[in-house]
């Protein structure tokens, strides 16, 4: 029975011991090879002291010693804490102080850059370098560890700490409506039960070769190691700088199974295959917004003996939707429908059902629902509330999901993605908050006032515009004003255009009015 998320691990070293685990760069871990390291981490954090739901932040690329990290925090009872590699300091040392990560494992390049961050966060006793320093060295009460010191004893066994499957696993930080990031927390029963699932209808098997082409603080992203894991398959890491690396990677390792980001895919369609590589692909999957029919068109011309697979999900609840390849060719802009072990509801603002092809806000219920968000009740109790129609005669309710995307089913019982009830922007598979980017605008000192927004883009789903005001009595330098955005803020939230207005339209009610300079930059 696998209860924790190194149970997918353990199972497969016993059952398949010698069968090929993970790839990253040159080194190639069997799935016996792959628990042994993992145990050997989960000692050792419990030899710093780590105790059944102490965070772990896990700041790197991807490579082995991330992956160790992730699954040997699990085996050590902890709950780790995946940090985008693509993230500045500013935002890494927000989410460090705000779950109180006790522990970071990260590199020495990374490390310097967060230094003088990390003296200001109390809960922070141990970080852990894969990349060597003394262990004699410490740093504003943080005491530091080289990864071969974390990792020495190779034949010890974590303790068993009482670990039940409800408890938590993770905290998947995302980007929040007002602003900063929030920590969505997942449960181990979350990452079991959504490893299976998504397994199921991907038909994942022992001889699949997935590439993780994702980032593993995106749930999708981490989906593969799951899947791959759960079933025996082998799980090839990749930090490409070009989506060339991702055809030279299928080629060497014979890739069977890859899912991508609308904007990634549309690179990938317009590059060149050599057939034996795009004949060994045996799915491709899309997440993280609407694929471009164009787009979707190509792949399948490319990748002709592949099944193609639409998803839908949110952080909030892993995975929600998919639809069946069969189906592709009759509605190829459907989200389709619930993933095994889920229900997906459609309802009115006053918690009633819709009717079919009435629009309504997607509610997901079930083994997949997360949580809440991490030290954060207000928005927790907005986003997870009763599943409407359940029998009044349960008295302990059981909490859903509000999603805040707007969908439509049809008479078939198909779903259909209509578009964001908030002011979140969705681009290159990430959901961006306008107020987060604003903060920062701020922050620089250049403007009087500012407002940020999406603006629809088929390659990446939404471009970042902003719109800003000059200071008082002052001017703004549009360059300096980029420059200093690009060295606070990760790429994907950098402005695409920016707007310099003498004053910011604002609603009635004093607001600025998005919504109308979002109308005026269309017309």
């Amino acid at each position: 029975m696998r209860r924790y998320l190194h149970d997918l691990v353990r199972q497969s070293a016993r059952d398949c011991t010698t069968a090929t685990a993970l790839t990253s760069g040159t080194t190639t871990l069997t799935y016996g090879e792959l628990w042994q390291h993992i145990k050997a981490v989960g000692a050792g954090l419990q030899r710093l002291g780590l105790t059944r739901g102490d965070r772990v932040g896990i700041f790197l690329d991807k490579r082995i010693e991330t992956v160790t990290g992730i699954f040997g925090t699990s085996a050590a009872s902890g709950v780790f804490v995946p940090i985008n590699p693509l993230l500045r300091s500013r935002q890494v040392n927000y989410i460090l102080d705000d779950c109180d990560v006790r522990v970071l494992i990260t590199n020495k390049e990374r490390y310097d850059l967060l230094r003088d961050g990390l003296v200001n966060l109390p809960a922070l006793e141990h970080i852990v370098l894969i990349n060597g320093i003394p262990t004699s060295e410490t740093n504003g009460g943080h005491r530091i560890h080289s990864w071969a010191d974390l990792t020495s004893d190779s034949h010890a066994e974590p303790n068993e700490t009482g670990l039940i499957d409800v408890d938590m696993a993770a905290i998947f930080y995302t980007s929040g409506s007002t602003g900063n990031p929030k920590g969505v927390v997942i449960s181990q029963r979350n990452l079991i039960c959504g490893a299976e699932s998504v397994a199921s209808y991907l038909v994942n098997n022992p001889s699949d070769v997935i590439l993780a082409a994702l980032p593993l603080s995106f749930d999708a992203g981490f989906s593969q190691l799951t899947t791959g894991f759960g079933v025996g398959a082998q799980v090839v890491l990749i930090n490409y700088l070009l989506p060339s690396d991702i055809v030279k990677a299928c080629a060497k390792y014979g890739v069977t199974g890859l899912t991508c980001v609308p904007p990634l895919w549309i690179q990938v369609a317009e590059l060149k295959w050599p057939e034996e590589v795009a004949q060994k692909l045996r799915y491709f999957a899309n997440t993280g917004g609407r694929m471009p029919r164009a787009t979707l068109d190509k792949l399948r011309a490319i990748f002709t003996k592949a099944s193609p697979y639409l998803m839908y999900g949110l952080t909030e609840a892993f995975r929600s939707t998919y639809l069946d390849p069969s189906e592709i060719d009759r509605r190829p802009t459907s989200i389709g429908k619930a993933i095994p072990n889920a229900e997906i509801l459609v309802v009115r603002p006053d918690g009633s059902i819709c009717d079919a092809n009435e629009e309504g806000e997607l509610v997901h219920r079930g083994a997949l629902v997360t949580l809440g968000y991490w030290n954060d009740p207000e928005r927790t109790a907005a986003r997870f509330r009763p599943v409407p129609g359940r029998a009044k005669e349960l008295k302990i309710p059981e909490l859903a999901v509000f999603s805040g995307d707007a969908v439509i089913r049809d008479d078939e019982g198909f779903l259909y993605f209509v578009g964001r009830k908030d002011e979140m922007i969705k681009t290159s598979g990430y959901r961006v908050s306008p107020a987060e980017i604003e903060e920062v605008i701020y922050d620089t000192g250049m403007v009087r006032d500012a407002v940020a927004f999406g603006m629809e883009d088929e390659a990446i789903g939404q471009v970042v515009v902003i719109a800003v005001s000059p200071p008082q009595n002052g001017t703004l330098d549009e360059s300096a004003l980029l420059a200093e955005l690009r060295r606070q803020l990760p790429l994907y939230m950098i402005p695409h255009r920016v707007i310099i207005r003498d004053e910011l339209p604002r609603s009635p009610n004093g607001k600025f009015d998005r919504t109308l300079l979002r109308s005026e930059i269309v017309a």
